[in-house]
């Protein structure tokens, strides 16, 4: 099966499994994912993540995180640049979210890494998603 955009299939699955308190998402591996999942961790949002080969595939395995075992610590994942329409933010454009308490997620020439970072490096860059 083709699939148009896998890094919106990725957060759908967080935010599904979240919902429904599992605690381990497996899904299929790229750069991209794995970078987004590395900064889900410096960020707090998940506890761990870990790269699998299963049967000749790659598969990323994200555990999971909960405030007293109980409320998922990502409340919401939002896809905001899409392959129908992308979305750019320049340096001075990066977008806050939930006033500093949710993280944007950039694409810039210098990789995949938050909004913070970019701002300090002077970077913009192509916004893929909102995490809170």
């Amino acid at each position: 099966m083709n699939m148009t955009d896998p890094i919106a299939d990725m957060l759908t699955r967080v935010r599904n499994a979240s919902v429904a308190r599992h605690r381990e998402v497996v899904l299929p591996a790229s750069r991209v994912k794995t970078e987004i999942a590395r900064i889900l961790v410096e960020e707090g949002f998940i506890a761990s993540f870990e790269s699998r080969v299963d049967d000749g595939h790659d598969l990323l395995v994200l555990t999971l995180k909960y405030v007293e075992g109980r409320t998922p610590v990502v409340t919401g994942l939002k896809r905001i640049s899409k392959p129908g329409l992308r979305v750019y933010a320049r340096k001075t454009e990066i977008p806050r979210v939930l006033g500093g308490l949710g993280v944007a997620i950039l694409s810039t020439s210098h990789g995949i890494m938050t909004g913070q970072q970019a701002r300090k490096l002077n970077l913009g860059g192509e916004v893929l998603c909102y995490v809170w």
